[in-house]
This record gives structure tokens, C-alpha cells and sequence, in this order.
């Protein structure tokens, strides 16, 4: 699946007008959860990205990248990740948007995939909360949809379906 997103770019030519530019984005991987925590509680937890090891396959190490407080648009960190066949690699996620309490995404510029993460939270009853997971490409490259794309999709989502049951876990018992 493609969807394309616009992204309201500040950039202003000679005839002072502002422009749009699309960005594709790639699903690949969405993966819902029910927690018996309140979406506050959770929210809390998921937007420190530094947590983001405990719970999600393949994360090495997650640390603060700027003095930015957690939970906010433009908090940097550095991340140690495993990538098949290539080993442990080092990326840089920022948070890209934030509404307080219910969403969370970041970005990275991950050659080739260019990935972006949601967390998005809906309450479903007093104390609990429903969690959807999202993993996108924003690459643009048409080669990549058909090769990189469908191998990401797997690798991904079998992370995801440990991931977000492990999130439950761990938040069910805190």
C-alpha cells in the first residue's frame, strides 16, 4: 500500500509563493493492541523513545540525541539497530509530530527506506487503551517498492507482532 502525504514546505520562490510537496509512504508494517493501562500512562512511556529497546525486536540502544524534553517535535535520538545481512547500524529518529496523549511519529533519514513510525492511542474505557503501531517508507524510489519494499514488509511486521505484545506485557504489569 502507497499513500501519499503532504508536507507543507516553507520555502517561498521568486514570486513569494508557498509550495506543497508530496511524499510517498509505504505501509509497512500496522499492528493494533489492546492495554489494560490508561492511554496517559502509555503515552508517557512510548513518547520516552529511550524505551523503545525494551519492548521493540531489534533495537540495540536508544539514547537522547538533544536536550529537547521526551514527547516533543524535534527530541533527537541515536539509535543502534540490527539490520539483516548488514549487522548493528546507528540512525538518527526525531519527532516529527506530537498530539499530547493520543500520537507520537518520528522520521529518519535511513537510506533507502527512509523510515517514519506512528504510535497512535485511543482510549477504549477507563484504564485502557487501544495502541496501533505503524511503520512507513517514505522512499521514492519506484526499484525499491518491488524489491526492498516487500522484504522490509516481513522482516517489519514480524517484529511488530512481538513488539507490541511485549509493550502489553510490559505494560500490564508496571
Amino acid at each position: 500500500m502507497t499513500l501519499h502525504i503532504s508536507i507543507n514546505s516553507s520555502h517561498v520562490n521568486e514570486s513569494n509563493a508557498a509550495f506543497k510537496t508530496e511524499t510517498p509512504m509505504h505501509l509497512l508494517a500496522e499492528k493494533s493492541v489492546h492495554i489494560l493501562r490508561s492511554k496517559l500512562d502509555v503515552f508517557a512511556y512510548l513518547s520516552n523513545l529511550e524505551n523503545f529497546g525494551q519492548w521493540f525486536p531489534g533495537v540495540i540502544s536508544i539514547k537522547s540525541a538533544n536536550a529537547l524534553e521526551h514527547g516533543h517535535i524535534g527530541k533527537q535520538y541515536r539509535e543502534t539497530v540490527l539490520i539483516p545481512l548488514r549487522g548493528a547500524r546507528q540512525i538518527t529518529l526525531e519527532v516529527r509530530e506530537v498530539r499530547e496523549g493520543l500520537f507520537l511519529a518520528t522520521e529518519s533519514r535511513f537510506p533507502p527506506l527512509m523510515p517514519r513510525m506512528e504510535m497512535e492511542l485511543r482510549e477504549t474505557g477507563e484504564g485502557s487503551c487501544e495502541l496501533t503501531w505503524r511503520m512507513f517508507s517514505r522512499t521514492n524510489s519506484a526499484i525499491l517498492k518491488y524489491t526492498l519494499i516487500p522484504l522490509a514488509r516481513r522482516i517489519v511486521g514480524r517484529r511488530a507482532v512481538l513488539g507490541v505484545a511485549a509493550l502489553k506485557a510490559r505494560m500490564e504489569i508496571r
